[in-house]
């Protein structure tokens, strides 16, 4: 069974930054792609980074593009994801999400089979 953990989330204030972690327990980590998602109360859950398997390719979504860094350490089995210059609405709990093997970057979430349990972020005006 593969298990993520992130970490990292916490209450900011609008252009701070925060740094989240996500621990991956799987022999199969150095594989697969990683993606990170965000919900918010009341919307769909939504992309917001991915990167390969060995880093090489990022992709983010254009509302975080310049402000986020997606990052991983395939030493430690783990992804992370700086965010800079926070707004209001980067507020929503963040998932990361393990690619399925034999996918690359993806911004669908059916293209990742295990998730985090999420962490809150909150950004305030």
């Amino acid at each position: 069974q593969v298990h993520a953990v992130e970490s990292g989330g916490g209450l900011v204030q609008a252009g701070d930054s925060l740094r989240l972690s996500c621990a991956v327990s799987t022999r199969t980590f150095t594989t697969r792609a990683m993606g990170w998602f965000r919900q918010a109360p009341g919307k769909e859950r939504e992309f917001v980074a991915a990167i390969t398997w060995n880093g090489d390719s990022t992709h983010y979504a254009d509302s975080v593009k310049g402000r986020f860094t997606v990052s991983r350490d395939n030493a430690k089995n783990t992804v992370y994801l700086q965010m800079n210059s926070l707004k209001p609405e980067d507020t929503a709990v963040y998932y990361c999400a393990v690619g399925m093997v034999g996918y690359g970057l993806a911004i669908t979430p059916t293209a990742y089979d295990y998730w985090g349990q999420g962490t809150q972020v909150t950004v305030s005006s």
